[in-house]
């Protein structure tokens, strides 16, 4: 692997203008794209000490093995020249965004004699006008068959039109005036171009126009006494209608928008787009994408933005709603505006119906980021990869089919308390999920609290062995409790234990193991901040690469043991302040706060409860109820009239 101090450019040899730089691996091939405002100041950041490089980048910059860059004149001129070579090469290295799945769009072939509308898949193609995408195929196909009532333009294939040609005699649409029949001369090119132009103006979303006009010729037609001819145009109408209902109006100013929303993690990416026409949403899309390297939300909104819209200038709206601006935002808005030949704006909306629009489609980058994670995670082919790239990086003797992950949690060295999460065959098994309570520790101390409770779990790892006899099964030899003959779970040893943290945490769960005569088990240690797996004693940490199943499978067993670990801290954070609070109340004592907290479920919904909802709680009388009602009310009085910090100033205020 090369050393970056093997390529690195010599000493004011790199310009200071903007400009475009490639890093190349030892077969020549493009491995990164970047640009920068300064090429000297940027490339240098690379060259600095690996140790301090984020280790995505010090994995491209030990693999590429030379550098070179292409000065422009214009930061504008930087951006388009990044987006072409990072089509032309396909970096490796770069953040490419894919989409999540395939998305049905509605299309106008205006490059045909006699124009076609269809619902079609896949890559856009020239000479092709497109509106969508939309979700579901079958809604666009109900909305193309009202508009074909309207607007009656050819939707047949090739074959179809040729043979009706042919044949001199139209298909079913034809006879049932849903197509003017272009086929057999019953319009000419130029209608039926009109036709057609009319129906690209109506989904482009200038539809006030068309709505009038029907309504007027239908009303004209009815005073005519023309009734069969109003009658059409009323259906018509409807169907136009039935159409626009099925674009739901979200901003009542008529804006064009796109809005666009993320959610990430360490290793991967969530985008969510919501196309907005005259104040509908036309359509929306979700792509996901590996994290490539140190880049924030900012970084990755420019990538995001470059890839949707460098293509399909069709496509740019006049304004581009973000979760972050992009650290240039003003030259992305120059190229952007170059493209669609007017003024694009990008923003990030603080109040309003697109403030809320922005937290909609945030949500559902969300959900498209755990969906995806979800589809990885059940894979059977993907799952056993995992565990035996962890397998081999870690150097274990077998796959780790059992793995259990510890963690801890506390609130400024209060109430701790550690969780176990147990997964087998790389999917949790809730059942056998485990809370501790740390007792033997005070204060804030992590890796004393990491020791006692691995201590605690693989003592009673012991104590089951002790307890249990050896049954012969279908599956193997089992340990069961020689009375009820019921397996008994926590007998089994794990083939991997993983605690949530670095050096430390590893060093006092290996000691604890240890100290127990169990130090054959395999323990290792996944710190959040830089996802480095750590094993006990090695100076060095396991470096899984970027796109590794093992990594992913590590991250999750850790986040599930996190929140777990969270979740059960809340819970005895609300005890405690139920408690607390209500010490001084006559006649409730430590069971009937206990009640009162089992049946409430937590301090917020006992605050909001009325004097005869805690009345009715077992062993609490009105008198008592009254008395609790009033500590609460006292309590929430003295938290609104004290002392408080003002965030601006920093100053301790007095209400």
């Amino acid at each position: 692997m090369p050393s970056p101090a093997s390529y690195r450019p010599a000493p004011g040899s790199i310009p200071t203008q903007p400009g475009v730089y490639r890093f190349r691996d030892v077969h020549g091939r493009v491995i990164y794209v970047g640009k920068a405002k300064n090429l000297r100041s940027r490339l240098s950041s690379y060259f600095q000490d690996i140790s301090g490089l984020h280790p995505r980048t010090a994995s491209m910059v030990t693999t590429g093995a030379s550098v070179e860059w292409t000065v422009v004149r214009t930061e504008v001129e930087a951006l388009q020249l990044e987006y072409s070579w990072i089509k032309e090469f396909d970096p490796r290295f770069n953040v490419k965004y894919r989409d999540d799945k395939s998305y049905p769009w509605l299309a106008v072939t205006v490059g045909e004699e006699f124009p076609r509308v269809m619902v079609g898949r896949g890559a856009k193609k020239k000479g092709t006008r497109y509106f969508g995408p939309y979700g579901h195929a079958w809604a666009i196909r109900e909305t193309v068959d009202q508009l074909l009532r309207v607007f009656p333009m050819r939707s047949c294939t090739k074959g179809v039109f040729n043979r009706s040609a042919q044949i001199g005699r139209p298909c079913l649409l034809g006879y049932i005036d849903k197509c003017a029949a272009p086929c057999v001369g019953k319009i000419s090119a130029e209608d039926h171009r009109a036709i057609v132009n009319d129906l690209c103006d109506f989904m482009a979303g200038n539809t006030d126009a068309f709505v009038k006009r029907v309504e007027k010729e239908m009303y004209a037609a009815s005073e005519a006494m023309e009734f069969e001819k109003a009658a059409r145009l009323r259906d018509d109408l409807g169907a136009l209608r039935r159409a626009l209902e099925k674009q739901v109006v979200v901003l009542a100013d008529g804006t064009d928008a796109d809005v666009v929303a993320l959610a990430e993690d360490p290793l991967e990416v969530a985008v969510q787009v919501f196309h907005v026409r005259g104040g509908r949403i036309r359509g929306q899309r979700g792509w996901v994408a590996d994290r490539m390297d140190e880049g924030g939300t900012p970084e990755l909104v420019e990538e995001f933005l470059l890839q949707l819209y460098a293509d399909d200038p069709d496509a740019i709206p006049r304004e581009v709603l973000v979760p972050e601006l992009p650290a240039d935002v003003a030259t992305l808005e120059d190229l952007l505006s170059s493209l669609r030949g007017s003024k694009v704006r990008i923003r990030v909306p603080q109040r309003g119906d697109k403030k809320v629009l922005q937290e909609t489609v945030a949500r559902n980058a969300v959900q498209g980021l755990a969906l995806h994670k979800t589809k990885r995670a059940s894979d059977l082919t993907t799952r056993n990869r995992a565990l035996e790239e962890i397998q081999e990086a870690l150097d274990l003797g077998e796959v780790p089919l059992r793995i259990e992950c510890f963690d801890v949690s506390n609130l400024q060295g209060t109430e701790v308390v550690a969780s176990m999460v147990v997964f087998e065959d790389g999917l949790a098994r809730k059942g056998e999920y485990r809370r501790f309570v740390i007792k033997d520790v005070e204060g804030q101390n992590d890796v004393a609290s990491m020791h006692e409770v691995i201590t605690r779990r693989f003592r009673r790892l012991l104590e089951e062995r002790s307890k249990s006899a050896e049954v012969s099964t279908d599956a193997g030899p089992m340990l069961v409790d020689p009375d009820t003959g019921r397996p008994r779970k926590f007998a089994y040893t794990p083939a991997l234990v993983v605690v949530d943290g670095g050096p430390p945490q590893v060093a006092a769960a290996a000691d604890a193991l240890e100290q127990l005569g169990l130090g054959d088990i395999p323990v290792c240690g996944l710190a959040k901040r830089l996802e480095e797996v750590w094993l006990p004693g090695d100076e060095d940490p396991v470096i899984l690469p970027r796109t590794s199943e093992g990594l992913y499978l590590l991250q999750r067993i850790r986040d599930e043991a996190h929140r777990f670990a969270i979740a059960h801290h809340r819970g005895r954070r609300s005890r405690t302040m139920v408690e607390s609070l209500l010490d001084d109340v006559p006649g409730l004592g430590e069971i009937r706060r206990k009640a009162l907290l089992r049946h409430f479920g937590s301090l917020k919904k006992l605050r909001l409860a009325a004097v005869e909802e805690i009345a009715m709680v077992p062993g609490i009388g009105p008198q008592t109820a009254a008395a609790i009602k009033e500590a609460l009310t006292q309590q929430d009085g003295a938290r609104q009239t004290g002392p408080r910090i003002n965030t601006a100033t920093g100053e301790i205020e007095e209400h």
